[in-house]
């Protein structure tokens, strides 16, 4: 059990985590797990189903926020998050046994370079956006039309079938990683797909609250959550939530973007230094 500072610390990480993880649509377990790791002492197995736990509910409270701005695609958002529970559910299940330490290197080398990528090419994604939605679509092909809270229209066009077919990816890779996935899905959106930063971000937080809550569950069955340890982050990541989703209505979508590249930098070091933790 944490004592007195632990948990005024557990507290703080979750609000940090709650405010920059909903900023730019990811769940923060990039933050929680090493910190569970390194601080806490948690074995890897309990930093990532304690994570996912703390992911889902920092998810939850972003996906609030956000649905009042009206910058969520539902339609889609669901579709999405469906192809997400199965990837959870077994990546869940093969956790124990995922242990490959060429895999987290290759894969941290990989998000490495998408942050360099993001910070390189913020402004080609947007003007992809507007290049393809007016073009002919092929008939695998969406278009969706949103308007916020405030007016602002937002038009794009994505390839339903293949977002589909990444978004298992995802739901495996949140599982086995405790990461949630955000970080992934919204680069993914953004430059894969074509969808507007601020509907990326907003989106993905509502596909993470659904597959969070799969993985953090499934989790939980195999005795993985230590709840002594996530439910005052918890507390911390319902409060940042809220401030992090007010904080990206007064930011351009590029800034979102920087600020998700370092996210992908946090991601990407943890498992390329994940070796030389317990486990």
């Amino acid at each position: 059990m944490p004592d007195i500072i632990e948990l005024a610390g557990l507290f703080v990480l979750g609000l940090l985590v709650g405010t920059y993880g909903t900023l730019v649509g990811a769940g923060g377990g990039p933050l929680i797990v090493p910190a569970l790791l390194l601080i806490f002492h948690l074995s890897p197995h309990q930093a990532v189903g304690t994570s996912l736990t703390v992911v889902f509910l920092n998810a939850l409270s972003g996906t609030v926020s956000y649905a009042r701005q009206k910058r969520v695609d539902y339609r889609t958002g669901l579709r999405f998050a469906a192809a997400t529970i199965p990837g959870a559910v077994i990546g869940a299940y093969l956790s124990t046994f995922f242990t490959g330490r060429l895999f987290s290197i290759v894969f941290g080398i990989l998000l490495l370079l998408l942050a360099g990528f993001i910070v390189i090419r913020p402004r080609e994604a947007e003007l992809a956006v507007e290049e393809e939605t007016g073009a002919a679509l092929p008939p695998w092909y969406t278009r969706r039309v949103i308007t916020d809270v405030r007016g602002e229209q937002y038009q794009y066009a994505f390839n339903e079938p293949a977002g589909i077919a990444l978004s298992f990816v995802v739901g495996f890779l949140s599982s086995i990683l405790g990461i949630g996935g955000g970080v992934i899905h919204v680069p993914a959106l953004v430059y894969l797909f074509s969808f507007p930063p601020h509907i990326a971000t907003a989106t993905s937080h509502f596909i993470l609250a659904i597959s969070a809550l799969v993985g953090a569950g499934s989790h939980l069955l195999l005795g993985n959550v230590r709840l002594a340890y996530a439910l005052p982050m918890a507390a911390g990541v319902v409060l940042g939530a809220q401030v992090g989703a007010r904080l990206s209505q007064h930011l351009h979508g590029p800034a979102i973007l920087r600020f998700l590249s370092l996210a992908l930098v946090l991601v990407g070091l943890r498992l390329i230094l994940g070796q030389v933790t317990p486990g």
